[in-house]
């Protein structure tokens, strides 16, 4: 199994793994224009050119990134695809410079394994909360935020203008 960079070619099957389990109320439905606008985001899992997963990092501030869209394929469940996808997204954010990385999830023992806590979603900016308006929970989010802290990576980036200092 290969973690990759998502090419063109992989945006069906990158929708129809995350549709799979926003039908079960697990993820956010993606439409295939939304997978195509944010393709550069999203790393896949490729097995034999089969993709068994995938996982996308968005910026979402000078120091703070989303790991967002991880979802593996149900027949490729238990084999170890969502932990490489993890490590490979938290690579991923190093190389971008990316201070802190947050995810929103129903399995934070899962994100537990790989550093993260967690904290009050109220602790995340404003801007972070953009998908919510399409999302049926809305008013009653049950989602858990965790963070991982990696490290500093020069200066202090600048505060969320939106954010008191």
């Amino acid at each position: 199994m290969e973690i990759r960079p998502a090419r063109m070619s992989d945006a069906v099957a990158i929708g129809e793994i995350i549709n799979h389990h926003a039908e079960r109320g697990r993820m956010l439905h993606r439409s295939l224009e939304a997978i195509y606008d944010t393709l550069r985001n999203f790393l896949v899992a490729d097995a034999d050119g089969e993709v068994l997963g995938c996982v996308a990092v968005e910026i979402a501030w000078a120091d703070l990134a989303e790991l967002k869209s991880l979802a593996v394929a149900p027949h490729a469940t238990g084999r170890g695809v969502g932990a490489a996808l993890v490590r490979a997204a938290i690579d991923d954010a190093h190389k971008l410079g990316v201070r802190r990385l947050f995810a929103l999830t129903y399995v934070d023992g899962f994100f537990a394994r790989h550093g993260f806590e967690r904290i009050d979603r109220r602790q995340l900016p404003s801007k972070v909360w953009t998908d919510c308006v399409y999302c049926p929970k809305r008013h009653a989010c049950d989602e858990i935020a965790v963070l991982l802290d990696l490290g500093r990576n020069g200066d202090d980036p600048p505060q969320d203008p939106q954010e008191p200092a």
